[in-house]
Order: C-alpha cells, then structure tokens, then sequence
C-alpha cells in the first residue's frame, strides 16, 4: 500500500534554520521585565534622592523590583501562552511567590541588619580591630510596595508582549 505524504508531513521533516532570536516568549518577557524595572530604578532613585546613581541599575533593593517584575512576567506569560492548568504555571507560580516572600522577608531584614551593623562599627574607635573593615550592602530587599509595583510592571509588561506577538 503507497503512502501519501502530506504538505504537513513534509513540512515537519524540513529542518528550519535556527533563529539567532529566540522565541521563547516567558523567557524573553521574564528578561524585558527585569531590565525595565533595573532601568526604571533610576528614576525613582532620582524622584526619592533628588540624584542619579547609575549603580542603581545593577543593584538589587529599591523600586520597583526586579525580582518580583521578572516571576511575575515569567508566570504570567506562561500562563497566557500554556493555559493556566499546566505544571510549568503552576512552578512559575510558586517560584514567584518564593521569591516575592524572600525579598520582603530574609531579605529585607538583612538589609536592616546591615545597616544597623554599618551604624555600629562606624561609632567604633579608629584601633578596633573591626572599625576599617568595608560597610556590608543594605540595600538587599523590597518593601511590600516595591514587591507589589514590580508584579504589577512584570503583568503589564506580559501582558503587552503577548499581545505584540
């Protein structure tokens, strides 16, 4: 008995070129996600100190937050792009509430920590052992608003890639 090959058949044994953009959606909203709110750190660093520290675009703390703005992103895009009763939205979701609780939890009593830390070694006198030693960085975790403006940056940000593509 002859087989007939369908348009479909020939078509799924033609190797396409690899694109040198991936096109993996989450993936790329996930990263959008974080460099924007990274980027946006500037600003509000500047509305809240009245000064621009370029740093703040590679450090971590502050608003909004990229940590929150990238799993967000990442659940939400694959909950639109996979439906909302698979496994990976059901990991992008407890990822995402993970890191949300870590960085206005562990995270942000760190920072405290650290700084209360800074405060005390620098009341130190100068032949302490201890008082020339590097500050610790405070600035490690988010306020639950901050947390809360980086999930809200990481759904709209899903949201307009999905719709752009």
């Amino acid at each position: 008995m002859d087989e007939v090959m369908t348009a479909a058949d020939a078509a799924s044994r033609v190797r396409s070129e690899p694109s040198m953009i991936p096109s993996n959606l989450p993936l790329l909203t996930a990263f959008l996600s974080c460099a924007l709110a990274q980027f946006l750190k500037l600003f509000t660093t500047w509305y809240k100190e009245k000064r621009w520290d370029s740093r703040r675009m590679l450090g971590s703390g502050g608003m909004p937050s990229s940590h929150s703005a990238t799993v967000t992103s990442l659940a939400v895009a694959i909950g639109l792009q996979e439906g909302m009763g698979g496994p990976a939205f059901a990991v992008a979701v407890v990822l995402a509430c993970v890191v949300m609780y870590d960085a206005t939890g562990v995270r942000l009593h760190a920072g405290r920590q650290a700084e209360l830390l800074n405060q005390i070694v620098c009341e130190l006198p100068p032949e302490h052992p201890v008082s020339n030693v590097r500050p610790l960085r405070d600035s490690l975790g988010h306020t639950p608003l901050q947390v809360v403006a980086g999930a809200i940056l990481g759904c709209v940000v899903a949201l307009l890639m999905r719709g752009s593509s």
